[in-house]
């Protein structure tokens, strides 16, 4: 294959997966060159193919499709899907490969796209991704002899769906009321589908429902639970509506967010705790993978229950890879990221607050209850962002005034240190000029507060 001289690079292409603004760095022809590469790079005869609800996505997943089959790659065609589903449905109908087109929370005028493998597995960043990047950026494609066709994925759903419910025994089940807030985004179908399994499985729960129709124009702003300013909705609805627990997803769900029944946002870590606990009361001593900007919770929830914690870097390759090395029955990222050995070692949006319901019906317990405990013994500041012209020179401020006091030190991702009754970590973003920083103590939040304006001080030069 020869390159085309003048090939034009693709800044479309991030670490792990594609992200560009529309018209600039990402259009139909850049997304039928990138199904092109995909299929050639991989060698894909059958590549599943998933998409979000934004305006884009129809015609970005058709020209997608259009690059495959060019290649002789049939598509198994999800339509409108989370990625995880994408991500089950690459393993359950044994495909080489999934694409789901999405931009997930990124801007309106944004889109992109995640890719996986054979199993389930993503693509190794500086070997599979890099060829599809260099494939794509080069144009040069031979037209297959027989063209690949278009299909749907046909069970795809109903196969997922019993999978999601393998995770959950609706028998331990108490009445309970839940506010789902899908933001307009992809999860809303999906979600639909998995309820109407549970109450005729005979699950005693209600349900009120937020935002829930698939809307690409997102008339309630993009779902991104995460920004502060995007919560109150779900907040003031479950108080409003008496609900014990508050559930909001990002636009192709592959993250939830929890939400107790007083409308207080349950930080990522303490979700984790909670998950961890589930997975080592059904499996003992199982292995729980977690990311290292904070720590303690998992770490402490982990050892009491008599599990193995196992850190690795921030990012969904790296829990990934872990959970595969490790067979770790669960992965928690403090991002809300959750990752589950029995569902191809992929991430999900809907297993957790399956387990939480679970674990607060067995307890009998509200979730702020459950989480209250965590939140006493380890408080932690939220993930801080600062926006500095020089990353590593306000990280060598950091480092010149903690570093030699330092009980810990590691450097798994960024820069983490301990000193006994707090800690913290400071790691530069993959894709912005910013540093992003956690503490946490040890049952002394205006601790935590103290060392937080210690640091920016220090960042911020």
């Amino acid at each position: 294959m020869t390159t085309h001289s003048g090939a034009a690079p693709l800044s479309c292409f991030k670490v792990y997966d594609i992200r560009g603004k529309l018209g600039e760095n990402l259009d139909e022809e850049i997304a039928r060159r990138i199904g092109a590469a995909f299929a050639v790079a991989l060698g894909a005869k059958r590549v599943v193919l998933g998409r979000d609800i934004r305006a884009s996505s129809e015609s970005l997943a058709a020209a997608v499709a259009e690059g495959l089959t060019a290649q002789g790659a049939d598509v198994l065609d999800l339509g409108l899907s989370g990625t995880e589903e994408m991500y089950f449905a690459t393993t359950h109908f044994a495909a080489d490969g999934g694409i789901c087109v999405t931009a997930s929370h990124n801007p309106m005028d944004y889109n992109g796209m995640k890719m996986v493998k054979a199993g389930s597995a993503p693509l190794d960043p500086a070997t599979e991704l890099s060829r599809v990047k260099a494939l794509a950026e080069a144009n040069d494609f031979a037209a297959a002899p027989a063209p690949g066709k278009v299909r749907p994925a046909e069970g795809a759903r109903a196969a997922y769906v019993e999978r999601v419910m393998s995770f959950v025994d609706v028998s331990a089940l108490r009445p309970l009321r839940l506010l789902v807030n899908a933001g307009n985004g992809a999860a809303g179908p999906t979600f639909d589908a998995i309820w109407e399994r549970l109450i005729a499985a005979g699950a005693p729960l209600t349900v009120e429902r937020l935002y829930h129709e698939p809307d690409g124009s997102f008339p309630n702003g993009i779902p991104n639970p995460l920004l502060p300013e995007n919560q109150p909705p779900t907040a003031d609805a479950v108080r409003a509506t008496g609900a014990d627990i508050g559930i909001a997803w990002d636009g192709d769900f592959d993250r939830c967010f929890l939400f107790d029944r007083e409308g207080h946002i349950v930080a990522g870590e303490y979700v984790v705790g909670l998950l961890a606990e589930a997975f080592l009361a059904k499996e003992p001593g199982a292995s729980i993978v977690h990311d290292p900007r904070v720590v303690w919770n998992t770490q402490d929830i982990v050892a009491q229950a008599g599990g193995t914690a196992v850190q690795t870097r921030t990012g969904h390759a790296f829990l990934k890879q872990a959970m595969r090395e490790t067979g770790a029955v669960y992965g928690g990222e403090m991002s809300a990221h959750h990752y589950f050995r029995d569902f191809v070692a992929c991430d999900s949006g809907m297993i957790p607050w399956l387990l939480v319901i679970e674990l607060m019906s067995r307890r009998n317990q509200p979730l702020s209850e459950l989480v209250g405990g965590m939140r006493a013994a380890f408080p932690s500041s939220g993930e801080i962002n600062f926006r500095v012209d020089d990353v590593a020179r306000a990280r060598a401020r950091v480092e010149a005034a903690f570093g030699n006091a330092a009980q810990s030190r590691d450097e798994t991702d960024g820069l983490s240190l301990g000193f006994g009754t707090w800690r913290f970590n400071l790691r530069a973003s993959n894709t912005e000029p910013l540093l992003r920083l956690n503490v946490e103590a040890r049952g002394d939040a205006a601790l935590v507060s103290q060392k937080v304006a210690e640091l920016a001080a220090l960042i911020e030069g």
